[in-house]
């Protein structure tokens, strides 16, 4: 179906123009029937003329700056907000056309902000309802929206929107102190365990820091009890292996001492007994180390000379060319480290293990890469769980151990496959600094 075509306003002003000037000319011509003289035939034209023109031209201007004067209203409306002026369509010229379209404006806009106000009213019940405590500051560390959570967790009961975050934190020094750092972190209220993350991000071209505080403690517990379960398992294996060859040796020791011919036996069992007795004190040694890894004491090495130290114990192959920059670490601790990766690869089968460092912005990043039998997906994904290992008679603490070294350098340690077989092993590591400032350094927002 064909739309009617609209009607050109300065069609229709042009054509009553027209009519205007066609009736003066008709007024001109009788009057010079009736006279000759000019100022009379003038006097008669604009007597006639002006009311005329006016009586022609005065329905189509007021229509016009009355719709003008309504969209302007309108268009103020938009200005503060309020979509709900609607206009009454007449007419069939250019006006009508603006008039319908103010309307279908308004009605997408009014249609938009209903959408907005419902995912609004939708964030607020999700974010007041979360668990997860939620606080948003912007620059200047005052806080201008918090949850429920958020108010149970620092000022139950108080509001903390318009308040400074460090004034609200003052009262709780270890809250205060993982605020204060510069990345994840976990820390304790009480009796409850949190995961603290910090994000920036910009709100009307302002920048804005979200916190959120996850309460880990329930899946803490559950965690703590199955890695308690892991390492009884464990341990009741381990010690049960050599418990009862020594039993078994003894009773042995036992009989032979009645038997005069046989008496050369007993250095035989009393080196097999020492051998079961070394590898549980080894066994528990390494338990003993990763239950008592000390806290990193940084200081400037330069890697080659790190590398180079870690080679007389185990052999592996250095990336050429060598590292040339320096890092600030504990140095036992990340040659510790290397030597729990290497001997990991050589227990996998790798004869060509590589180990390379390379310069990272505020760090290093050591890579340790074998050709091994490699690592399944499931392998990869539970390799860090203490007391879990693939290996038979595996304590399960090497790659745990090595990412607590790793962690407690403030970096990440990744596994991954390489390709044409093999495993890689990847530790970013911060530099720290020999001396560092206090945990809460400074005033106004962290």
């Amino acid at each position: 179906m064909i739309a009617p075509q609209r009607r050109r306003l300065s069609r229709n002003i042009a054509l009553l123009a027209s009519a205007g000037a066609a009736a003066l000319a008709v007024t001109a011509a009788v009057a010079v029937q009736f006279t000759t003289r000019p100022l009379v035939i003038a006097g008669v034209m604009l007597a006639v003329g002006l009311p005329l023109t006016w009586l022609l031209l005065r329905f189509p201007l007021r229509r016009m700056r009355a719709n003008l004067g309504a969209l302007t209203d309108g268009v103020r409306g938009f200005a503060d907000g309020d979509f709900s002026l609607r206009l009454r369509v007449t007419g069939d010229d250019e006006i009508t056309d603006l008039v319908a379209l103010y309307n279908d404006i308004g009605n997408v806009l009014r249609a938009q902000r209903n959408e907005s106000l419902q995912r609004e009213l939708l964030f607020e019940t999700v974010l007041q309802a979360t668990p997860l405590a939620v606080v948003l500051t912007v620059e200047s560390g005052r806080v201008v929206y918090a949850n429920r959570a958020a108010r149970d967790l620092f000022t139950p009961g108080e509001r903390l929107e318009g308040r400074r975050l460090d004034e609200i934190l003052g009262a709780a020094p270890a809250i205060r102190e993982a605020f204060a750092g510069n990345r994840d972190t976990l820390f304790t209220a009480g009796s409850e365990s949190y995961h603290l993350s910090r994000r920036t991000f910009y709100l009307n071209g302002n920048p804005h820091l979200l916190w959120i505080a996850n309460r880990l403690t329930p899946e803490l517990r559950r965690q703590e009890v199955e890695v308690w379960k892991r390492a009884i398992r464990v341990l009741n294996h381990e010690l049960n292996n050599s418990l009862a060859p020594i039993r078994s040796l003894f009773h042995s020791a036992r009989v032979i001492r009645h038997r005069e011919e046989q008496w050369h036996r007993m250095d035989e069992i009393n080196a097999a007994v020492e051998e079961r007795l070394d590898y549980l004190q080894r066994f528990l040694d390494g338990y003993a180390a990763f239950a008592r890894l000390p806290k990193p004491r940084p200081e400037p090495v330069q890697w080659r000379d790190v590398l180079q130290s870690v080679q007389r114990i185990v052999p592996f192959r250095v990336t050429d060319p060598p590292p040339a920059h320096a890092g600030t670490v504990d140095r036992a601790q990340i040659e510790q480290l290397i030597i729990n990766l290497v001997k990991n690869a050589a227990e996998a089968g790798s004869q060509d293990t590589i180990v390379d460092v390379q310069r990272r912005a505020g760090g290093s990043l050591l890579v340790v890469s074998d050709r091994g039998e490699g690592m399944t997906d499931e392998t990869i994904t539970r390799a860090l769980l203490p007391f879990w290992s693939t290996k038979a008679g595996g304590s399960g603490l090497g790659l745990p151990l090595c990412n607590e070294i790793v962690d407690a350098h403030g970096g990440q340690l990744r596994i991954a496959k390489r390709e044409g077989g093999g495993t890689t092993v990847s530790c970013w590591l911060l530099d720290a600094d020999p001396s560092p400032s206090p945990a809460w350094a400074g005033e106004g927002a962290p």
